[in-house]
């Protein structure tokens, strides 16, 4: 079988001449005057090639109430994400979990390891993946802060349900995840800590979990979070040293011009959204012409210094020294742009850069 499934589930493997494993995070995103079902059907493509290429994972993420993003329901998609690739790992960056409840995503889960056995990441972040009135709406409740603060019990029994264990006496102990382990010796996905602070990060190193930095948001914060999971890290059954992966944002074209057209598109969203005027990612043509006020103008440069965009020589050379700056373990790449040929072909792009093979199929 591929090492994606017979090696290490958390480790991945570099291919070609990237100096660490590269994967793909998938935000669905819905083009203006395309549809969701466009981007679902790129969704599936972008994996396709990915896996074809020797991308090691491809994660889609929990938001909501944004019309820009078709990834409301990341377990609905990996399902069918299952179907139409053969060994990728596929898996979510992430879950939110204070908007669920821990038994549903643990049977979520295992559904989804019983439809591609030893290839689900379970990815969970804390915070809810939208505005407050839509968490509150996705929680039932107005006091926010509390699901949050309650993050490691609920990842506790989450684990608990994941594992069949709760100890005789739980009020849980007769309740099952299925499909889950009172079925029969089974697998089940490993579990990553997500976030953009230093939260997560130091729950993650305590707990020896495998850790994923959202770098594609919260820029100035990775190298301090990352630095704080390393330090905190304490080996456990899962990992016998820190691991983490960092979310990049990420863009390669033909050439420059073009891809700074591509990736002006994502930022005025972003502006969009951050300024309570969230829709579809919009076009170049309409990118090009808007009309930004100085603040505006300041945001957008501001968040283009982050994106990794350019030629591919170029990209690989900035995916490089970044790795080197952050020690990150893994790169996991999410193109944002308004079609999604453009995102096919920046992983394609990618991928000939590092001299990625071709073809990559399980042994």
């Amino acid at each position: 079988m591929d090492d994606a499934i017979q090696g290490d589930p958390i480790r991945g493997t570099a291919r070609g001449t990237a100096p660490v494993p590269l994967s793909v995070l998938d935000l669905v995103t819905v083009g203006e005057g395309r549809t969701a079902s466009d981007a679902l059907r790129t969704s599936v493509q972008i994996a396709r090639l990915a896996e074809s290429r020797g991308y090691g994972r491809h994660w889609v993420a929990e938001h909501h109430s944004m019309p820009g993003v078709a990834s409301s329901s990341p377990a609905v998609i990996l399902a069918h994400l299952a179907a139409h690739t053969e060994h990728i790992r596929l898996g979510s960056g992430g879950v939110m979990l204070p908007n669920h409840a821990p038994l549903v995503i643990a049977e979520q889960f295992g559904t989804l390891e019983a439809l591609a056995p030893g290839r689900v990441d379970l990815g969970l972040g804390r915070a809810p993946g939208t505005d407050g009135a839509t968490a509150a709406a996705l929680r039932r409740t107005e006091r926010l802060g509390e699901g949050a603060d309650d993050f490691p019990q609920q990842l506790a029994e989450l684990t608990r349900f994941l594992d069949d264990d709760f100890p005789d006496g739980h009020p849980y102990s007769r309740i099952h995840a299925v499909p889950g382990p009172v079925q029969g010796p089974t697998g089940r996905p490993p579990v990553w800590l997500l976030g953009s602070s230093g939260f997560s990060a130091r729950l993650a190193g305590v707990l020896g979990l495998p850790f994923a930095f959202a770098h594609h948001f919260s820029a100035q914060n990775t190298i301090p979070a990352l630095d704080l999971y390393r330090e905190s890290f304490r080996p456990s059954a899962v990992l016998d040293a820190p691991y983490a992966l960092i979310g990049v944002a990420a863009l390669a074209a033909d050439d420059e011009r073009e891809a700074r057209r591509q990736v002006l598109t994502g930022a005025l969203s972003m502006l969009r959204l951050r300024t309570g005027r969230p829709g579809l990612v919009p076009t170049p043509e309409e990118a090009e012409v808007y009309r930004f006020s100085p603040m505006e103008r300041e945001f957008v440069d501001s968040w283009l210094t982050n994106i990794v965009h350019g030629t591919p020589d170029a990209v690989r050379t900035g995916l490089d020294d970044l790795q080197k700056r952050t020690g990150a373990d893994e790169l996991m790449l999410t193109a944002n742009a308004h079609g999604g040929y453009i995102r096919l072909r920046s992983y394609e792009l990618i991928a000939d850069a590092y001299e990625l093979p071709t073809s990559v199929v399980p042994s």
